[in-house]
């Protein structure tokens, strides 16, 4: 591995973590814009999403804030190479995270059958498994399932289903994220299975994402490493 190459991998990730934000906004009827250092959407984007993401570690605020609404509740902008301050600007940081990355290799037995998830009613009862409770927020919507970029994954043990993961192909690489495990079910087995789907639909293919926290484990214990950190910060 050259010295660059990290560098070229975080900004491949972060493109390819913007290009599935973008997905999800269209989903949504959102018109968003690539710039030449960041992505912004140019309506408030539906909840857990920002509302821009860096694309390159020289980018400045004056780069997209102005794009963006900052007048309405819940602005939120991804730094992916942690180089903004937006303090000064009314920002606080919301969380920290770790981008990580999985080379091509051989694709980890799954215990769990996979099924893409294709009809509208699919996606409903997923989306609820994703979030947990029965308060489920409007995220994923049926025009994402067209996306020809998208995967939404569901994994099952016979009929019951076990978790789920998105998978979106862009920039070279392969987007793993929206992973779950349904409670009680083994989130290890979640991560193979995904890590599998991926490799079946996408061979030779790297694979990214980001996680913090307690998440982070289990995705350097199959085989990923971590590529470097970055920002949320919201709005207040």
């Amino acid at each position: 591995m050259t010295s660059t190459e990290p560098t070229s991998l975080r900004v491949a990730a972060a493109r390819n973590n913007a290009d599935w934000c973008a997905s999800v906004c269209r989903s949504h009827g959102n018109t968003s814009a690539f710039g030449e250092k960041a992505w912004w959407s140019v309506r408030r984007t539906p909840v857990y999403y920002p509302d821009a993401i860096t694309l390159l570690d020289d980018v400045v605020p004056a780069d997209f804030l102005t794009e963006i609404d900052m007048a309405s509740p819940g602005c939120s902008v991804k730094d992916s190479f942690v180089t903004l301050d937006l303090a000064p600007m009314g920002f606080s940081e919301l969380f920290a995270a770790q981008w990580i990355h999985r080379p091509p290799g051989p694709a980890v037995p799954a215990t769990l059958r996979t099924e893409r998830v294709s009809t509208a009613s699919r996606l409903r009862d997923w989306q609820a498994a994703w979030h947990g409770d029965d308060d489920v927020p409007d995220v994923f919507r049926p025009a994402l399932l067209d996306d020809p970029s998208v995967l939404v994954l569901a994994f099952h043990d016979g009929g019951g289903l076990h978790g789920g993961a998105v998978l979106n192909h862009s920039a070279g690489l392969v987007g793993l994220s929206n992973l779950f495990a349904v409670e009680g079910c083994d989130v290890a087995d979640i991560w193979a299975s995904a890590i599998s789907a991926a490799a079946g639909h996408f061979p030779e293919v790297p694979l990214v994402g980001y996680e913090h926290g307690d998440d982070l484990a289990p995705a350097l214990a199959n085989g990923f490493g971590v590529l470097g950190t970055l920002r949320v910060w919201l709005h207040s």
